[in-house]
């Protein structure tokens, strides 16, 4: 779906692309450069709505740059990444590993506009 209209939480806050649809595997992940960091953006299609999801790439608990190359799934009603070395489980929206909580990813809000996908910048 093209995220045409702002929500009011979006007023006054920038959205700056970070790739092109085309760019995206549906059900899987691929990895930019943004600022400096390494982003994993998960492009997750439904039903009417096609979401995008962007954590970091950065395991927390091994230190290398892989979350991008995890599976996605549904793990207690939560959708999830599976982190390919540890294969410790990270909520795709809030960032927080479900069997060890105080690991964390940092999450971004990302959103399709069109062809674009964007990141609100902070």
């Amino acid at each position: 779906m093209t995220l045409l209209n702002m929500q009011k939480a979006d007023i006054g806050l920038e959205w700056v692309r970070v790739c092109s649809r085309q760019d995206l595997v549906a059900h899987s992940g691929v990895v930019a450069l943004w600022q400096g960091v390494q982003i994993a953006l998960f492009h997750v299609p439904g039903q009417g709505e096609d979401k995008v999801y962007a954590v970091q790439n950065r395991d927390p608990r091994s230190g290398a740059n892989v979350i991008g190359r995890g599976l996605i799934g549904t793990l207690a009603g939560r959708l999830v990444v599976t982190a390919p070395l540890y294969k410790q489980h990270f909520d795709l929206e809030q960032g927080i590993c479900v069997e060890a909580p105080e690991q964390r990813l940092q999450v971004w809000a990302a959103r399709l506009n069109g062809d674009d996908v964007e990141v609100r910048a902070r």
